[in-house]
């Protein structure tokens, strides 16, 4: 049965589509290409994939670090959004800086790359945290679900407004630098114009009375809830699990075009694959969303992890083919599994864990939900650049991520089935 969504859940997923852009563009497709073959492109190809791995591994720690104490803060009256336009501004700004890099200057890429993920990502704690304000319990998965949906279907406009700009250029000798970095800007303006309905009509619901010292009662009430989360043997046990299986989802999301280029797969050809991920990724993320109404969240997050296993396992296997078309066509199997379980794994993620969480504390106990996110995101990343290091081979280090999705599912797997409805 079809939902209708309210002004403020409808505005809550247009962010998404804003958001999502920064994904596609600038963690996935153009900057990583860009980063490799301009910014880096004197660095050896395994040198400048461990440097990209670092940097994104970067970004997650300094997240991780504030995400708890940021979280806290924000559950007080008013504070939730203030911190999700302070983070969105932080974003903006360093993308937007991004056109000032020169070829060769790989560090100042990385340094501007790292502080505008820093952005989008601590826009995003605040963002998980209004889930409990703008809709209920029993709409949270399919609510979550379109967010990612929509999320993935709508950057697809400005990735291909970067695209045929790209193309009018000319792309015969890889990523023209000035059009890339007219694209980056591109990116943002669309992420800007996509968080204002998202500041105009959400607002917080839940959120806990004025405090006179609230950095310090932030602190009381940070440890306070590290001690008690640990009683609460479900939650506890997810958060465990997704620290595991979404370390391995975003270290193929972020290091997927990198490695791409490894494979000796022509820009364009990633481009267009990446485009047909976006696409194919739509309907999958409603469907798991569905699904999830039939046969639990749960039950739907093991689907999803072991697909994700299965991709590991076939790019594992890409470099041993030696003919360039069933390598091909390989690749593009690859992404087709990776579109089917790619946003029905993090929507469900969402709202599973925004179901066993109180309202009015949504925003600190996101604030674990994405330390845990954050610094499973250092470790796959880092796991992959180092065993791409000392082998000599990068497709050594994607398989070392097939353990994450292996405990991932196991710790998931002690999760009682009816916890939350879910």
């Amino acid at each position: 049965m079809a939902i209708k969504m309210t002004a403020e859940e409808r505005s809550w997923v247009l962010y998404d589509v804003g958001n999502s852009a920064f994904v596609l563009v600038m963690v996935t497709a153009i900057m990583p290409i860009f980063f490799k073959d301009y910014a880096a492109s004197h660095l050896p190809a395994a040198a400048s994939t461990a440097n990209w791995g670092f940097a994104n591994s970067t970004a997650s720690l300094i997240l991780a670090l504030l995400a708890p104490i940021l979280g806290a803060l924000a559950d007080y009256r008013g504070r939730k959004k203030l911190f999700f336009l302070v983070f969105v501004g932080i974003g903006l700004c360093f993308t937007l800086a991004l056109p000032i890099v020169r070829e060769g200057q790989w560090l100042l890429c990385l340094v501007l790359f790292v502080m505008a993920r820093v952005g989008w990502a601590g826009a995003n704690i605040f963002y998980d945290a209004f889930i409990t304000d703008v809709t209920s319990h029993q709409r949270m998965d399919a609510i979550s679900s379109r967010g990612y949906a929509w999320g993935y279907i709508g950057s697809v406009i400005p990735f291909l407004a970067v695209i045929a700009l790209l193309l009018t250029v000319g792309m015969a000798n890889g990523l023209p630098p000035v059009a890339t970095k007219i694209g980056f800007i591109v990116v943002a303006l669309w992420w800007l114009a996509f968080a204002i309905p998202m500041l105009k009509n959400v607002r917080q619901v839940h959120y806990l009375p004025a405090s006179a010292a609230p950095l310090g009662d932030s602190f009381v009430r940070l440890f306070t809830t590290f001690r008690q989360i640990r009683r609460h043997r479900r939650a506890f046990l997810f958060l465990l699990s997704y620290f595991f299986y979404i370390d391995g989802v975003d270290t193929i999301i972020t290091m997927a075009m990198a490695y791409g280029r490894d494979l000796g797969f022509r820009v364009t050809l990633l481009i267009v694959v990446l485009l047909f991920i976006q696409i194919v990724a739509f309907p999958f993320a409603l469907l798991y969303g569905r699904l999830a109404m039939r046969f639990s969240a749960r039950t739907m997050l093991l689907a999803g992890i072991a697909v994700y296993a299965l991709v590991t396992l076939i790019a594992f296997f890409l470099p041993s083919i030696a003919d360039m078309g069933l390598r091909t066509l390989a690749f593009w199997g690859l992404a087709f599994l990776v579109a089917s379980s790619m946003g029905g794994i993090q929507a469900l993620s969402r709202s599973y864990f925004g179901k066993l969480i109180p309202a009015e504390n949504s925003s600190e106990f996101f604030g674990f939900y994405n330390v845990f996110g954050k610094f499973a995101a250092i470790t796959g990343p880092f796991l992959m650049g180092v065993v791409g290091r000392l082998t000599g081979d990068t497709r050594w280090g994607v398989l070392s991520i097939l353990v994450l999705f292996i405990i991932g599912a196991w710790l998931l797997g002690r999760v009682e089935k009816d916890e939350a409805g879910a």
